[in-house]
């Protein structure tokens, strides 16, 4: 089949690997039908490349047709129309049960000390064949495929994989009350859900972002909107009575703009030998920190804040101080995607579609120009918020 694969720092390709075949009974192999590039992808794409192998497929936003179902599998049959999680989870043990289905203790990869196996992320997190493919192996299919219907285009469910819960759960930690403000910061396509899903609930949305497209797709639907700019937190505070929003969405991550410094360091470390590089990543490995800065700094007292964009830096500054004096509350952490599911199936399907799950995608082509998409979604060019690809 062809499929995406890494070959190095900021070099990805397309091309001829092994078809998935069953391993265990409860798999299934699904023909992939949609596939996203999300801006998880691209931190594999230019800082994570030590703890990945060349060849390795990537992505974890995928969505098709059940082709081959393992003896075990009870609940799907050949021909289902399934969206599959990020997050491979086995459903029964004592964290899925809580619903903590991104520490699930059947998938936890222990000898790197972090959570859940996920799709195409790296060997810190199982070196799972990812699914910007042809096909894709399931693991524990009956709890981690979600059935959908057929009657729907793909962009109606596609994003029930990751970016959608993510925001959802980025909104949930924010711990809202009834009139509080929500900031988010950063509009790719996390932030632009998060902004929209704050609105859909009831409560003032201002959303942050330096790239003019982003921005007017989220006045789209009933965003307040500010340009990145050097007095963004002053405004931030005239905006909500000199207090600040009651929380904040960090739906940017580890490679915020305006960290140079940080920035040469994640991409000089990728240049390393892969063992000098994975001591540097895992011991004094720093990241961009601009958003999360931003996020702390214009929170009110006693606000949350809530972050969705990924961080894996090790040795990152923390203003703990400021922290503790403002009573701030810190919620974090990759989506529990199997939790919400089941709140998010409605609004997607509805006809008044509430999220806009249909304004979204800005570029759909075929999954042979995935490298070529890569770059234009890492450099913002032709106006790109969201790539969808399709085998």
């Amino acid at each position: 089949m062809r499929a995406l694969t890494w070959q190095g720092t900021m070099k990805v390709r397309v091309e001829d690997v092994p078809d998935p075949v069953i391993q265990d009974p409860g798999d299934v192999i699904i023909r992939i039908t949609s596939t996203a590039i999300c801006g998880s992808d691209l931190h594999l794409y230019d800082v994570l490349g030590p703890f990945l192998s060349r060849g390795d497929v990537l992505g974890h936003e995928p969505m098709g047709i059940v082709e081959e179902v393992g003896p075990g599998v009870t609940t799907l049959a050949p021909g289902d129309r399934v969206v599959i999680p990020f997050v491979i989870a086995c459903g029964h043990c004592y964290m899925c049960q809580r619903g903590l289905t991104t520490q699930c203790e059947t998938t936890q990869n222990r000898s790197s000390g972090t959570g859940a196996s996920l799709y195409g992320y790296t060997e810190l997190y199982g070196s799972v064949p990812g699914g910007q493919a042809e096909r894709l192996r399931v693991p524990f299919a009956d709890f981690n495929a979600q059935k959908v219907g057929h009657d729907l285009p793909d962009e109606r469910y596609l994003f029930l994989s990751d970016i959608l819960p993510t925001a959802w759960q980025g909104v949930q930690y924010a711990g809202l009350e009834s009139g509080d403000v929500l900031a988010v910061i950063g509009l790719g396509p996390v932030g632009q859900f998060a902004a929209r899903i704050g609105v859909h609930l009831g409560h003032r949305v201002i959303a942050v972002d330096p790239v003019p497209e982003r921005r007017a797709m989220a006045e789209r639907h009933g965003v307040e909107v500010l340009d990145l700019t050097d007095d963004v937190l002053d405004r931030l505070r005239e905006a909500t009575d000199g207090r600040g929003p009651d929380a904040v969405v960090d739906a940017v991550g580890m490679e915020a703009h305006g960290n140079p410094g940080a920035a040469f360091a994640q991409f000089a470390a990728g240049l390393l030998p892969d063992p000098l590089a994975k001591k540097a990543a895992t011991t004094v490995g720093v990241d961009r920190l601009a958003a999360l800065m931003l996020a702390l700094d214009s929170v009110r007292r006693g606000g949350t804040v809530s972050l969705s964009g990924v961080y894996a830096g090790a040795a990152d500054p923390m203003p703990l101080m400021t922290m503790f004096d403002k009573g701030l509350t810190i919620r974090m952490g990759q989506c529990n995607v199997h939790r919400w599911r089941d709140e998010l199936l409605p609004l997607v399907v509805d006809p008044a579609d509430p999220l806009g799950v249909t304004d979204l995608v800005t570029h759909r082509v075929p999954l042979e120009e995935a490298a070529r998409m890569y770059d234009v979604f890492k450099e913002k060019q032709d106006g790109c918020i969201k790539v969808v690809l399709t085998p």
